[in-house]
């Protein structure tokens, strides 16, 4: 349930039962307030605030995916529409041609999606974001872990692999390889 206060609307939990329907969550004025709202096993949850490194990692692998691509496009926050979740990875890569033409949502999971886990997010809830989007049509999950200097990589339906080091991360399409020393390395300002 959202309750607003002055300006703000904050999201009360009355009991775990208690779920908000997809639309009706979509309804709200205030989902795409920075951070963004998602919608993850019918509970509003507010993303959390990201930090520089966060930022600046997010930033410079969009950039280094949309440059050596033309087939796909990185994009930071994008809202997707996989009912009954609403996810806002923070970066979404689809196929040019799945990209809406006007504004708006992506309806449907992206083509591959990279999270970063913030120091205060749950492994476990990212984790179940990534699963349902894996079985709605994604083809490639990263979950970035920037504190243990590691990478969960999940590829359609095959159970995930940890990364780190030198380890090289599968990619999607044309896309080039990448360790993971050199995505944690785009923490810094490039």
């Amino acid at each position: 349930m959202f309750v607003k206060a002055g300006n703000l609307i904050f999201v009360v939990m009355m009991n775990s039962l208690t779920t908000t329907p997809l639309l009706e969550f979509l309804a709200q004025p205030n989902i795409e307030t920075s951070p963004a709202w998602e919608l993850i096993s019918g509970h509003p949850i507010q993303k959390p605030m990201p930090t520089l490194f966060h930022s600046r990692l997010q930033r410079n692998l969009v950039n280094f995916i949309n440059d050596r691509t033309d087939r796909f496009e990185a994009v930071q926050e994008l809202r997707c529409i996989v009912p009954p979740y609403s996810p806002v990875p923070d970066i979404s890569v689809v196929a040019i041609d799945r990209l809406p033409a006007e504004d708006g949502p992506l309806n449907g999971a992206p083509d591959r999606l990279i999270e970063i886990r913030s120091p205060d997010q749950s492994t476990l809830d990212l984790q179940n974001k990534i699963l349902h989007c894996l079985s709605n049509g994604t083809q490639l999950a990263w979950l970035i872990d920037p504190n243990s200097q590691q990478i969960w990589v999940w590829q359609r339906d095959e159970l995930p692999i940890i990364c780190s080091r030198t380890d090289v991360l599968p990619s999607l399409g044309d896309l080039p390889e990448l360790t993971v020393d050199a995505v944690m390395a785009m923490t810094g300002r490039q």
